[in-house]
């Protein structure tokens, strides 16, 4: 009973250490962050505003700063808790505290970029009725942002916002399409534009531009098809160095000391890892095909 209460003893000391050492990192930091004169402070301002400019862009209103508060608690408290219980691969959890946020937030812009391309077809072949009902092109945005799903729905209701306290039709396009970052968006945009500056048959115009956009989007069907097997080859050769080293690992251990106890050890591993990224990234270049 002593050696279980002691036991109970040490792991409640402990942990209320690890807490203490997780509060007294996390105070220190955010007092040199509060310093609004200070290098710190400047980089968390811009870091914060960063990460809300990308959430906004997908109509996100998290603070930035909540986000950013997160990452630092998180990361305190794995280097709390290495310092009191060592902690295995602390460094790697460290890593993807720090570039996780920005990783996810650029994953999913790009799956709504995916999802706004999928849509433009439609959309434009929406607006061309639209307009062969009504000879205005602003009241022809009104009432097709009623019959398009998000996430290209919110995008022209954020327009036509924008339209009412002032913006004109150009300006509001044009915001909408720094907004999304899509070539596809950009062309589609760029054809209502120069076609009701130029004039002419604009619903004409538009439903050329959506059996455009239908036929570059079945392209890049068949693209993705031919290459997958490419991709697919890519990404088991790039794992197989990881693969390797694992298995070598665990089956001889020390296989690799004579690498880490010597400086022309660590040249040789910072060589090859420069190689393999590079190979990946070549290898990638390869496989885009760009239109």
């Amino acid at each position: 009973m002593k050696n279980l209460g002691s036991l109970h003893t040490v792991d409640v000391l402990r942990w209320s250490s690890l807490g203490v050492i997780t509060f007294a990192l996390f105070i220190g930091t955010w007092q040199m962050a509060a310093d609004e004169t200070g290098l710190p402070h400047r980089y968390w301002a811009r870091y914060c505003a960063s990460l809300e400019r990308k959430m906004r862009s997908m109509f996100n209103f998290t603070p930035g700063r909540l986000v950013a508060l997160g990452q630092l608690a998180g990361i305190f408290m794995v280097i709390a808790a290495q310092l009191t219980v060592e902690l295995p691969g602390w460094y790697g959890v460290i890593l993807l505290i720090m570039i996780g946020p920005s990783v996810y937030l650029e994953s999913e812009r790009r799956k709504r970029v995916l999802k706004i391309e999928d849509q433009l077809d439609n959309f434009m072949l929406a607006l061309a009725n639209a307009l062969k009902a009504t000879p205005s092109i602003g009241a022809a945005f009104n009432s097709v942002v009623t019959v398009i799903d998000d996430p290209i729905r919110s995008e022209v209701d954020l327009a036509l916002k924008e339209m009412k306290v002032g913006s004109t039709l150009d300006q509001a396009l044009l915001h909408m399409a720094s907004r999304v970052g899509s070539r596809q968006l950009d062309s589609a945009l760029s054809s209502i534009l120069i076609g009701r500056q130029v004039g002419g048959n604009l619903p004409k115009v538009l439903e050329t531009t959506a059996t455009t956009l239908r036929e570059m989007k079945r392209l890049e069907g068949v693209i993705r098809t031919k290459t997958a097997d490419g991709r697919m080859q890519l990404w088991v050769i790039g794992a197989m160095p990881l693969v390797f080293i694992v298995g070598f690992g665990v089956m001889w251990p020390g296989y690799f000391d004579p690498l880490t106890k010597s400086l022309s050890g660590y040249g040789i591993i910072a060589f090859v890892c420069i190689s393999w990224v590079s190979a990946l990234i070549l290898a990638r270049k390869v496989l885009a095909v760009d239109f």
